[in-house]
């Protein structure tokens, strides 16, 4: 055995009482009220005990149990000094009894005192208290050697085993209550995940929608400043009400998406499209489910990109390709190249910042630059 099984406590779970069957409570309290009784019938058996001596001997079967129980609990708060005093009281109270004729309890308390102290100590110093506890025993019992040594190897061995057996309890309940612990932190992590996507899906789907729509609307107002025809301006309103109309879609689209429930990313694709002239979509590889996370990642990078070929590169033609590798699946947004928009400088500049770092919690990457011709932003997303 190492320093640390020598001076090494059970645990307060293996001192304790949870975990333990209720059968075996009840046990453990028929044990101790037998131990009581013997202690009260040793006392009252003698002949030669007086009423004086009654009193006596019941106020210390009364001592012994009060002097137990505080014996377990300064175990079990593992405080050596207190616990050694208290079993010292113990033993005294047997040397007592022995002086006084009463031998029977003596032997009881002595065989306690040595149990006990296997079971709850630390075993550099219940073994001393087991020896003179056993020795105590042997000492003074009456019967021949051989019965005597087998009683107290007997007795040794029940300690020990006890002892075992409470910390086999105990290492099951620390590891039910980190495996508790272990769960609890799992679902709060899960939680905060589910929080952080559903954020994700609100933020994307607003800054999308609102954005285009201020597109709209500041391009109206433009136009009423510098004196525009109302057919022009009530075309901006129109397209603003289109948007607003696209962006209650996209959120109810994000909300099917929370509950696991989206549209073939392929079809999402075509119908971003469907309205503007000179945009194609070419999907490549073969086509298979992707993770919610994944799919949405493919969709907000698209909307994004159209969004913003809508306010710097207008009349441009634009061509979307999806590519279903056998690792991960490329989203190419390129555009042909168009004059800046009347609201270049409007937004705020960080939807494909935003879209960068949702690809890269994926584990995938965002790159977006001018081409010869254009403008090409290019996802990654490993499926």
């Amino acid at each position: 055995m190492t320093e640390n099984v020598w001076t090494r406590w059970p645990s307060r779970e293996a001192l304790g009482r949870a975990g333990t069957p209720r059968p075996r409570r009840m046990l453990a309290w028929a044990i101790r009220l037998l131990v009581v009784a013997l202690l009260l019938w040793g006392a009252f058996s003698q002949n030669h005990v007086g009423i004086g001596g009654a009193i006596a001997a019941a106020a210390g079967v009364l001592l012994a149990a009060v002097v137990s129980w505080g014996f377990f609990r300064t175990t079990y708060q593992h405080r050596l000094v207190p616990s050694l005093a208290l079993i010292g009281v113990l033993l005294a109270l047997a040397v007592a009894a022995e002086a006084t004729g009463f031998r029977g309890p003596a032997l009881v308390l002595w065989c306690g005192c040595g149990i006990s102290a296997l079971e709850r100590l630390p075993l550099a110093a219940a073994v001393p208290v087991a020896c003179v506890g056993l020795a105590s025993f042997s000492a003074f019992n009456n019967d021949v050697w051989l019965t005597t040594a087998a009683t107290v190897a007997g007795m040794a061995l029940a300690g020990y085993v006890l002892r075992l057996d409470a910390e086999a309890r105990g290492s099951a309940q620390q590891l039910l209550a980190q495996e508790r612990a272990a769960r609890a932190a799992e679902a709060e992590s899960a939680a905060l995940a589910e929080r952080t996507r559903i954020a994700r899906e609100i933020h994307d789907v607003l800054a999308h929608s609102l954005s285009a729509q201020l597109v709209h609307l500041e391009a109206a107002r433009l136009l009423i400043e510098n004196g525009a025809d109302r057919e022009r301006i009530l075309e901006r309103v129109v397209a603003a009400r289109g948007m607003a109309r696209d962006g209650l879609a996209e959120t109810r689209q994000a909300l099917s998406a929370l509950r696991g429930e989206l549209t073939p990313l392929e079809d999402f694709l075509s119908e971003l499209v469907s309205g503007a002239e000179g945009a194609e979509v070419t999907v490549t590889g073969e086509r298979r489910p992707l993770s919610a996370e994944a799919s949405q990642t493919v969709r907000r990078v698209a909307q994004e990109a159209l969004t913003n070929v809508r306010k710097h590169a207008q009349g441009a033609k634009v061509q979307l390709r999806l590519d279903y590798g056998e690792h991960e699946v490329t989203l190419g947004v390129r555009d042909s190249g168009g004059r800046p928009g009347e609201l270049t400088r409007s937004g705020g500049g960080y939807g494909l910042l935003g879209m960068r770092e949702r690809a890269e919690l994926l584990g995938g990457s965002l790159d977006a630059g001018p081409d010869e011709e254009g403008f090409v932003v290019t996802l990654k997303v490993p499926v």
